[in-house]
């Protein structure tokens, strides 16, 4: 559920103030990698790099996940890929040196020793004005004249808290005020703050140039590989479906149509029979074949677009579908493909699986991605583990760069969202 600009200001200075706590076991972890690079000379230092620097990643994807999570900023883990886990002392080295030289692993230990001073100027500091602006309250209603009255003397801001303090009304005053404002200057500049300190951890958490360009090579070898493989499934579900349903009833048509040949003279009768038999496997063979073409490309998806096909979708399934298509004009034919047939296999499995009624499908284009969102009232409990259906669509999507999202808590509702990068085409060039 998106946050109200309230609850964002309400919540970012202890956002703000946890993300400087999380500095405490980072920090730990930073020494301990300091620590092990100075033995880098010897035997236990290669030995030890790996696992410290593994230690330092987690601590530091923990930033990335709430930075992600609470602020506008985007932080992509930017660790080049490792090399193939090798048994013995050459996979030991290849692995140190692979870490060693991932310019990653040394921004990950600048970070720990900068963000303690960033961070309490930035994300904590809106938290820290709060707290100052409760310890003024405090002073006010009685710890200021606790301090005098025991001889002591401290500064409030520019006030001074000594002898006398709780009977000088000016004094209480003003520290009432310099409070309420550090407050309201906490709770106004939490979200900001946060941002600020969001893009510094960009600046150093993210990925560099080069680590980009070898996780996209990476990415993309990963999805060419799995498009080959669903290509090549695609294929022989084609095959066999030829070859058990139309392939079959026309070569039993042929063997008919022999049959009949040899039986008009004889018994025309019988004739008669075979060739109704035959017109009616005919019948059914056409039939099989349209239902390929549409498992291979509907005619409604190539003549009306996206939208329109999920509608015809909907109107021939079993469950109560409801259908949004918010799309001025269509995406690109692949994309458009690889779209309905994600919700087409997302329809099939709340049938099988959900123990729903009724599914609600919203799709619109937003910033250069085509969104679809699909949403049943089942029973929940749905996950991307193993080898579901769920997880086969993320790997069709991600051939063209998109992403899915599952929610579905146990109980329900299920809701399942893909995001696919497309442009779309202009609505005048687009088929009616």
């Amino acid at each position: 559920m998106e946050e109200t600009r309230l609850q964002r200001h309400v919540r970012a200075p202890w956002r703000g103030l946890a993300l400087w706590l999380l500095g405490i076991p980072a920090t730990l972890a930073g020494l301990w990698f300091i620590a092990v690079v100075s033995m880098i000379t010897s035997f236990v230092g290669v030995l030890l790099f790996p696992s410290s620097a593994m230690l330092l990643r987690e601590r530091l994807d923990a930033y990335r996940v709430r930075i992600n999570r609470w602020t506008d900023v985007r932080i992509a883990r930017p660790y080049l890929p490792e090399p193939e886990r090798e048994p013995g002392l050459q996979g030991m080295v290849r692995r140190f040196v692979a870490l060693i030289s991932d310019p990653a692993t040394w921004r990950d230990y600048l970070w720990v020793l900068t963000d303690p001073v960033v961070s309490a100027l930035t994300a904590a500091l809106p938290a820290m004005l709060i707290l100052y602006g409760v310890w003024g309250y405090v002073l006010a209603a009685f710890a200021g004249d606790m301090i005098g009255h025991y001889g002591g003397s401290d500064w409030y801001a520019y006030i001074h808290v000594t002898a006398g303090y709780g009977r000088d009304t000016g004094r209480i005053l003003s520290t009432v005020v310099v409070a309420t404002a550090c407050i309201a200057l906490g709770y106004a500049i939490g979200p900001k703050m946060l941002t600020a300190y969001g893009h510094w951890g960009r600046a150093l958490l993210g990925p560099t140039r080069k680590s980009e360009l070898a996780l996209r090579v990476q990415h993309l070898t990963e999805t060419r590989s799995e498009a080959v493989d669903a290509s090549a499934a695609e294929l022989r579900r084609i095959e066999r479906d030829l070859h058990d349903g139309a392939q079959a009833r026309l070569v039993a048509m042929g063997m008919s149509l022999g049959a009949i040949e040899h039986l008009l003279d004889r018994d025309p009768e019988k004739a008669r029979i075979l060739l109704a038999e035959t017109r009616a496997s005919s019948a059914k063979a056409l039939h099989e074949l349209r239902d390929l073409v549409r498992g291979i490309h509907p005619p409604v998806l190539a003549d009306r677009g996206v939208g329109d096909a999920v509608r015809a979708l909907a109107l021939d399934h079993p469950m109560d579908v409801e259908v949004s298509a918010d799309l001025p004009a269509r995406p690109e034919p692949p994309v458009e493909s690889a779209a309905y047939f994600a919700v087409s296999e997302i329809l099939t499995n709340a049938a099988k699986h959900s123990g729903a009624s009724r599914v609600w499908i919203d799709m619109r284009h937003e910033n250069g991605m085509l969104r679809i969102t699909v949403t049943d009232d089942g029973r929940g409990g749905a996950t991307l583990d193993g080898g579901s259906g769920l997880r086969g669509i993320e790997r069709r999507i991600g051939t063209f760069d998109g992403v899915l999202a599952l929610s579905s808590p146990p109980g329900g509702p299920t809701i399942v969202t893909m995001e696919l990068p497309c442009a779309l085409s202009s609505p005048k060039i687009s088929p009616s």
